[in-house]
Parts: C-alpha cells; sequence; structure tokens
C-alpha cells in the first residue's frame, strides 16, 4: 500500500520550515547570501495541513492531538500579534518622548530639591511645604562653601504651600553673584523647630531619553539628573 506515514511528512515539512534554519544560496557572483527561515504562524499551519493529509487511514490523528496543534497554532498567532502591538508601542513612547524633550531644554521646572544654580539678578522665588500652621516660619541661604548668607522671615504661617522670595542678596543687602545656592526652610511648631521640604525652580540643561520604553531623564541645572515624574510644574 502506497501510503506514507504522518510522521515521516511531517518531518519534512518541518526541516523545511524549522526555527533558526540557515541556509544558503548562490547569487552567481561566487558569494553566498545567508537567509534564515523561521517556523511562523503560516508555516505551522502548513505543516498541520500535511500532517492531516498524509496520515495513516489505519491510524488516524486523535481529536486530542489535532486541539493540541490548533491551541499551539493559536498561541504562535497570538505571540506574533503581541510583539507586533509591543513594537508599536515603544516606537510611539520614544516619540512622544523626543517631542516632549524639544519642548523642555532651557525651561524652568519645579521639583522638590534644596538647592539649584540662581540667577541673581533678579527675584528668585521658591516655595516651601508647611506641614502644619507655624507662628514662626524662615528660609535660610546658604552659598556653595556652606556658609549662611541671608535669612527669609516669612512669620507667621497657616499650614500648605508658602511662597517666598530672594532678593539675591546678603545680609548687609550687599547683591552676590549668580551661582548654586542652598535653601534651608524651617518653622517653629508646637515650640520645636522643624525643618520643611522646598520645591525651587531649576533650569532643564538638557533631556535624556529614556530607553525601551523607559523614564525621559531631566538634567537641571544646579541639581543634577531627576525623572520627569518628579517634576510638579513646568515653567517659562
Amino acid at each position: 500500500m502506497a501510503i506514507s506515514t504522518t510522521n515521516s511528512t511531517a518531518q519534512s515539512v518541518l526541516d523545511k520550515y524549522s526555527l533558526n534554519k540557515t541556509s544558503a544560496t548562490g547569487d552567481g557572483s561566487g558569494s553566498d547570501t545567508k537567509k534564515t527561515s523561521q517556523l511562523g504562524k503560516d508555516e505551522f499551519l502548513k505543516l498541520m495541513v500535511a500532517q492531516m493529509n498524509n496520515q495513516n487511514p489505519l491510524e488516524p490523528q486523535g481529536n486530542g492531538e489535532f486541539i493540541a496543534q490548533l491551541a499551539q497554532f493559536s498561541t504562535v498567532e497570538g505571540i506574533t500579534n503581541l510583539n507586533t502591538s509591543v513594537s508599536s508601542i515603544l516606537s510611539g513612547s520614544q516619540s512622544s518622548q523626543a517631542l516632549q524633550a524639544s519642548t523642555l531644554v532651557g525651561r524652568k521646572v519645579i521639583v522638590d530639591t534644596d538647592k539649584v544654580k540662581v540667577d541673581t539678578s533678579a527675584d528668585f522665588k521658591g516655595a516651601l511645604n508647611l506641614t502644619a500652621s507655624s507662628s514662626n516660619v524662615w528660609v535660610n541661604v546658604y552659598d556653595t562653601a556652606g556658609s549662611q548668607v541671608n535669612r527669609i522671615n516669612l512669620g507667621q504661617q497657616t499650614s500648605g504651600l508658602v511662597n517666598f522670595t530672594w532678593d539675591g542678596t546678603d545680609a548687609n543687602g550687599n547683591k552676590l553673584g549668580a551661582g548654586t545656592y542652598r535653601f534651608e526652610a524651617q518653622a517653629s511648631i508646637d515650640g520645636k523647630t522643624e525643618a520643611m521640604k522646598t520645591s525651587l525652580p531649576a533650569n532643564v540643561d538638557s533631556v535624556t531619553l529614556g530607553q525601551n520604553g523607559g523614564e525621559m531623564t531631566l538634567n537641571l541645572a544646579g541639581v543634577g539628573s531627576i525623572g520627569i515624574s518628579k517634576v510638579q510644574a513646568v515653567g517659562q
């Protein structure tokens, strides 16, 4: 009886479309070009049809095996579609990041920090987060050497965001040079002096795009690198 078996025919198809199989083809110029054939959903379907057409009628393929092959085919197709979707999402994310980067460089952003680069030729405006109402709130200003150069008295304040302004002078009213300064916010609460967090404006010098969908990083003057998710607001 000239009937081929399922295993021999299926194996021949599988060999033709095997995963990561490399074959060499000549182009007539003496050089060989290597091509890789992968077992995708089309090849998988061809393999399954070949098995059905060449199965032994005396020992036909069981329903369980057929259903298992259909499930494998569905899995292969699903993985292919998922890879395509993920690639599209990553591409869109990178394009969005590039657009954001082009609009942020040279602008100021508000971040939680205690030191920034300050241009003392104009008033510097910052804010502190007062956790509770206080009878006396103040901000100490320090230069790069760690010396206190001024103190900004804010008096009595209620809890919440409290704004402050520094005119760029020392305690004697002398104008100081531009540079990196540290701001230490403190408040008297229930007879104790407590430190408060400050939110300060910093200039965006450059932007580093995230890799493989990662977060974009901003490089801020006098602050360093921070993730864009830590930005509270964007200024001019």
